[in-house]
């Protein structure tokens, strides 16, 4: 490509191409959240522990986030379709495992190999994007369809279980994956073309497994001091993540063909997108969290009801994407980015001023956080990926997924910590010394334990109980609101500088196929 010629526009043909990736995108992201419903009836079935319960739960996601960089980096190598086929055929063969998994520890192998084949599929769905769309506002556009689709799955996962759980049993939430996987064995050699990279010599596993070994201990770590607090189990899971992070580091300078290429940070748009990647899922799933909490036992509805309602801030949030790839041709991304921050800050001014019957401004407060971050989602996934050469594409895609995976678990540890501190110091001056120690240490704990205890409780003193406990965590809210709002200001502060027009005219200086192209030789 030369300086002069200019990148032609998408057809029907690339058009398709997306919808066909529409597919594993959707399935993938609505993985994660499937299982909100389903839990009852599979201990009911299965009879798990405690223990096999959290990793039923969470052993899909613990996976898929230590694996994307090494499979974005395989996906580079071996070509992106090919890693997409080989992933959907991986997600079919596991979701039929789950479904008619005749014991715990079968679905929580069957749930780990969904997570292999999730991490093959999220990198190579957004490579293949980079490398079909080469016109940028065509590109910007079809990024803005990748955010809205993840966000969506995210949100549609519960209400689809509670619908399928309705009529069907546990096994059915796995087995809507096949019909969509197979239809996408039939179309994506049809019409996705194939891309790979240019990078030659032995894949270094050991990079891989320390990808792995980082990732993974440390997300847990961050979970589970959030969810159950401190312990030295806790504490040494993390450090051991950092410290063989550590060595990942290392060996990625030293190492030629290594998983993640340390250069792609030396750009500022990169660096700058995946750490707005990272605070936008901090402030999203952290939010979620207080949301869904606030619906079901603040509100008192069922999980499916609470479901129901928490697509309502869908029509603002659908309606940003679009409005994204409108605008940033025209003003840039750099301040669309700045925007989507201070709107989602907004939505959170908005849940600090809620009290505890309120509805209506909790979904409002949702769809303006929601919104103003799918506007930031959008952009930083098209400047990171944009800013790299097509062959790297798989690896960039992957390294933003993982900041991603990051930020989602430091937002449930740090807001939910907040939000936790603040629900303790309330509710203890509502405890009666009546209570026994150990009703009063459930009370305390969480909102969940103090609803369960009032409803045990004569009306006389469970109701004032849960009234405080509401009331409680309503405050719990309120500050934990206050402080993503100035962290969103902060982010719009910092993207408002780093992501100036000016600084990213480097981008632009060189054909887009040139950049990092040293990297690959």
């Amino acid at each position: 490509m030369t300086f002069e010629e200019v990148p032609p526009r998408a057809g029907r043909t690339e058009w398709t191409a997306l919808a066909v990736l529409i597919l594993p995108l959707l399935l993938v992201s609505m993985d994660v959240s499937v299982l909100y419903f389903a839990v009852p009836f599979i201990v009911r079935d299965l009879d798990p522990s405690a223990t096999q319960q959290l990793w039923i739960f969470d052993i899909y996601g613990f996976v898929l986030a230590g694996l994307l960089l090494t499979m974005g980096a395989i996906g580079d190598r071996i070509g992106r379709r090919r890693l997409l086929l080989i992933g959907a055929v991986g997600f079919s063969a596991a979701s039929f495992a789950a479904a008619y998994a005749p014991n715990a520890e079968a679905l929580i192998g069957a749930r780990a190999v969904l997570g292999v084949a999730g991490a093959t599929l999220m990198p190579s769905t957004l490579a293949l994007i980079r490398n079909i769309f080469a016109h940028d506002a065509d590109r910007t556009k079809a990024m803005a369809v990748w955010a809205g689709v993840m966000s969506s799955g995210v949100a549609i996962g519960p209400v689809l279980s509670g619908a399928l759980l309705q009529y069907f049993w546990w096994g059915s939430v796995f087995l809507i994956n096949i019909p969509a996987m197979a239809l996408l064995l039939v179309l994506a050699p049809m019409l996705l073309p194939e891309y790979r990279g240019v990078r030659t010599g032995r894949f270094d596993g050991i990079s891989a497994i320390l990808s792995l070994a980082t990732v993974m201990p440390i997300i847990y770590g961050i979970k589970e001091w959030a969810a159950n607090g401190f312990t030295m189990a806790r504490f040494a899971s993390l450090t051991i993540g950092l410290l063989i992070g550590a060595l990942f580091v290392v060996r990625q300078r030293r190492v030629p063909g290594s998983v993640l290429d340390a250069s792609l940070f030396t750009h500022r748009a990169f660096t700058a997108s995946v750490v707005a990647q990272l605070l936008g899922m901090f402030a999203l799933v952290g939010n979620a969290v207080f949301v869904t909490q606030y619906l079901q036992s603040v509100l008192g509805m069922s999980p499916f009801v609470s479901a129901v309602w928490s697509l309502a801030p869908a029509v603002l949030v659908g309606g940003a994407a679009p409005l994204t790839a409108v605008l940033a041709p025209r003003v840039g991304s750099g301040p669309v980015v700045t925007a989507g921050f201070l709107v989602a800050a907004s939505g959170f001014v908005v849940m600090a001023l809620i009290g505890v019957h309120a509805l209506v401004p909790v979904l409002i407060g949702a769809a303006l956080l929601g919104a103003g971050l799918v506007m930031v989602m959008t952009l930083v996934t098209d400047l990171a990926v944009g800013a790299v050469a097509t062959d790297r594409a798989g690896a960039a895609s992957a390294v933003l997924e993982t900041g991603g995976e990051f930020g989602g678990a430091l937002g449930i540890a740090v807001l939910g910590s907040i939000g936790a501190a603040v629900y303790q110091s309330r509710i203890d001056t509502a405890i009666s010394t009546d209570l026994p120690a150990q009703t009063a240490h459930t009370v305390r704990e969480t909102l969940g334990g103090a609803v369960g205890v009032a409803a045990r409780l004569p009306a006389a003193t469970g109701d004032p109980l849960l009234a405080a406990a509401r009331a409680a965590f309503t405050d719990g809210l309120n500050t934990m609101a206050i402080a993503g709002a100035v962290v969103m200001i902060l982010a719009a502060l910092a993207c408002g500088v780093l992501l100036r027009p000016s600084r990213l005219a480097e981008s632009a200086d060189c054909p887009t196929d040139q950049r990092f192209s040293g990297a690959s030789k």
